[in-house]
């Protein structure tokens, strides 16, 4: 089968064997990939990885241990959980010490023909919703995580820094759900996008407003924009981390002291609400996809998604 490996930063296509389908597992053909920021900063040597990425997909389950699933399109979480630990029977396997995370740590990921992923990490999707929009699932689940680690007051104003990937989708999530949502970004071609599903949107030069919301979202990438965040904050307000980057941020801890700001970091949410969303197309994912490119054709498209002004890059 082909794969895509990553290894000092280069991207290459390889032909590499079938994996073996270990009990309890499904075996899946890859029908299509997201590529995210977070493989473009495993290229660039986040985590030190090498090997194969990929955590956004959409695949057929060609064999599993259930015949249930045999035929059936899914996606599925990420975190190789143990099942076991106190974590775990917390109903917090994402946090689980001994898990594997597929595309990123010590699983290989969804780039390549074919992968195995635990049966009971696996969702439907559903008939009515086209591949190419159910490959959104995992990224908006991360948006939606939000509404579960945070007690946001009906119609709360709340300041979205980035205007990625990830940014649009926090933004039109909190949008969706009755949030008065203010998104900085620096492409007015991006900003657009949630402009249209009702965001109130700025393009962002210069200055941006010292104290002026009780909740600030960066999902910038960028070392700044803790920093700018941060500043963005009233007293006794939030700041949601939603960035992941290669190497580490340097901040002046000091007015998170003295404004008592409460940090709180976000990674991956459940994939309930994504799909409920996408079903009832309530986020216009669709207007996010840049190009979709061959599988074989993954260096291209690699470089592609790290282009600027470039959103979602897939791979089919």
């Amino acid at each position: 089968m082909l794969a895509v490996h990553l290894e000092d930063g280069r991207v290459e296509v390889r032909d590499e064997p079938r994996p073996d389908r270990p009990a309890g597992f499904a075996l899946i053909r890859l029908l299509c990939g997201g590529i995210c920021n977070t493989d473009i900063e495993l290229q660039r040597g986040y985590y030190g990885f090498s090997g194969t990425p990929g955590h956004e997909f959409v695949g057929e389950v060609i064999e599993a241990d259930s015949p249930d699933w045999v035929g059936r399109r899914v996606v599925g979480e990420i975190n190789l959980a143990c099942g076991g630990c106190d974590w775990c029977r917390r109903g917090l396997g994402r946090h689980c010490p001994g898990r594997t995370v597929l595309g990123i740590v010590r699983h290989p990921g969804a780039f390549r023909e074919y992968l195995t992923l635990p049966e009971r990490n696996l969702h439907a999707v559903p008939d009515t919703l086209p591949t190419e929009r159910a490959v959104f699932v995992e990224p908006l689940a991360a948006a939606c995580e939000i509404l579960d680690q945070v007690s946001l007051p009906c119609s709360a104003e709340i300041a979205v820094l980035g205007d990625g990937k990830l940014g649009l989708l926090i933004a039109l999530v909190l949008n969706a759900y009755g949030h008065r949502v203010h998104q900085f970004g620096r492409h007015p071609e991006k900003l657009a996008i949630a402009h249209r599903a009702g965001v109130a949107t700025e393009t962002a030069h210069g200055t941006l407003p010292d104290m002026a919301y009780d909740w600030v979202v960066d999902a910038t990438g960028s070392p700044e924009g803790l920093r700018q965040a941060v500043r963005m904050t009233r007293p006794r307000g939030t700041v949601i981390l939603k960035s992941t980057m290669h190497g580490t941020v340097d901040v002046d801890t000091a007015p998170v002291i003295v404004n008592e700001i409460t940090l709180v970091g976000s990674r991956c949410g459940r994939f309930e609400p994504a799909l409920d969303l996408l079903k009832r197309n309530l986020i216009p994912v669709a207007e996010m996809i840049s190009e979709q490119v061959p599988l074989d054709e993954a260096p291209r498209a690699f470089e592609r998604a790290a282009q600027k002004g470039v959103l979602k890059v897939l791979l089919r």
